[in-house]
């Protein structure tokens, strides 16, 4: 699938890093350092502008490394990008940890996967099909 993208950053375009690889990494596009204090959050641009299909929506999730070592993740993770969307890529980033974290310029501070979907149509009934979980949720089935 060819995606439409302007790069109006000095960084090279997301990719892949290796071939099972899902998501591609996103760059901070930045003039200076941005400093996240322990619960701040900030909108990190990145640059980059597409034209998605319509069908398909790019999904904006944390790193894995940064969530684990510094916890920095994506506020409103997955975020959504729409295909009508034409403004620039920001992130959501916050600061879950104790310590300042220190974006640099060029930084990778996210992942972008692009995936399909589908529109879904109402149909307003008066009952549901029963299923054995029927309404258990957050946490019916145990953790072990």
């Amino acid at each position: 699938m060819k995606i439409k993208l302007i790069n109006r950053s000095a960084h090279e375009l997301p990719h892949y890093e290796t071939n099972a690889s899902a998501g591609m990494d996103l760059r901070a596009n930045l003039t200076e350092a941005v400093t996240l204090e322990p619960m701040q959050r900030a909108i990190i641009k990145t640059g980059l502008f597409m034209e998605l299909p319509v069908g398909y929506e790019a999904q904006v999730r944390p790193r894995s490394g940064l969530a684990a070592k510094k916890g920095i993740t994506v506020l409103n993770a997955p975020g959504t990008i729409d295909a009508d969307y034409r403004g620039e890529i920001g992130v959501i980033l916050v600061n879950l940890s104790n310590e300042a974290f220190v974006i640099e310029n060029g930084e990778r501070i996210a992942q972008m996967v692009i995936a399909k979907h589908e529109r879904a149509e109402w149909e307003s009934v008066e009952e549901l099909s029963d299923t054995a979980r029927g309404e258990g949720g957050f946490g019916s089935t145990g953790v072990k």
